[in-house]
C-alpha cells in the first residue's frame, strides 16, 4: 500500500457547516476502505492548515480518485504528499553513491 499525508484546508462553505466536519471524516474514511485503503490518521489543527490525514491507497489512481471526490464536495481543498517508511526510504537511498 501507498501512504500519503493529506493537509486540508477548509473553504468558506467548509467553515459554514464545520460542525459537520467529524462526519465529513468519517464518510472519507468509508470511501477510503470501500476503494482497499485505511485512513492511519486524522487530526484538526490551528495554523496554517486546518487538518490533516494519512491513508494508505492501493495505487495512485485510487488515491487521486478518493482526493478528488472529496475536494468536489467543496469543504476542503488538499496538499498531498507521498510518504515513504524507513524501509522504502532506505531502498531508495541504497543505490547513491557518496
Amino acid at each position: 500500500m501507498t501512504r500519503y499525508l493529506a493537509l486540508l484546508t477548509f473553504t468558506e462553505q467548509g467553515l459554514r457547516n464545520v460542525q459537520q466536519s467529524p462526519q465529513r471524516a468519517a464518510a472519507f474514511r468509508a470511501s477510503v476502505e470501500k476503494s482497499g485503503g485505511k485512513v492511519l490518521a486524522q487530526y484538526w489543527m490551528l495554523g496554517e492548515a486546518d487538518g490533516c490525514m494519512v491513508f494508505e491507497a492501493p495505487d495512485e489512481e485510487s488515491a487521486g480518485s478518493l482526493l478528488l471526490a472529496l475536494a468536489q464536495m467543496g469543504n476542503v481543498r488538499t496538499s498531498t504528499l507521498r510518504l515513504y517508511d524507513e524501509h522504502e526510504f532506505g531502498r531508495m537511498v541504497a543505490g547513491i553513491s557518496a
